[in-house]
């Protein structure tokens, strides 16, 4: 999920669904005119080899397993669903470890400021992480500011 950098969007605890996040990528790619067996042709992780089956992407979908995938079925998956690896494991986490990352946008390309928690946070750990956040982009944008001054001497 990407956020702004000062207005963070709801999070899926606020938002819970009956379906975990992998389960619902899958049924997205169904609902998007895609089939188990063709899902299945395309399951092939690039680095191993290895392969995701049909049955295994529709227990996903159905009737989860206990254990997530491991890393080699979640590369098969993503290039099934034809979506980035970190996707997937990012979907993976808060499926099965009610896991997610907030990612906050506005930052140069060299920062990037990921800030993870885990589902179930007190708005009051939210908020004060929130707030050390900002403190740190205004301390930044503030530096920044008085070297180009500074410059301009």
């Amino acid at each position: 999920m990407t956020a702004p950098a000062t207005a963070p969007e709801p999070s899926a605890a606020e938002q819970p669904s009956p379906m975990g996040a992998l389960s619902q990528l899958i049924q997205e790619a169904l609902d998007k005119g895609s089939s188990y067996g063709k899902l299945a042709e395309r399951a092939i992780d690039p680095e191993t080899g290895e392969t995701v089956s049909k049955p295994y992407l529709q227990r996903v979908v159905k009737n989860p397993p206990a254990n997530p995938p491991t890393p080699p079925m979640m590369r098969a998956i993503a290039a099934a669903l034809g979506l980035p690896f970190r996707r997937v494991q990012e979907a993976t986490a808060e499926q099965w470890l009610q896991y997610e990352a907030t990612e906050l946008a506005g930052y140069d390309s060299d920062v990037r400021v990921i800030v993870t928690h885990l589902i179930g946070k007190s708005p009051e750990d939210l908020r004060r992480w929130r707030y050390m956040i900002e403190a740190e982009e205004r301390a930044r944008r503030e530096a920044e500011e008085q070297a180009r001054r500074e410059a301009d001497e």
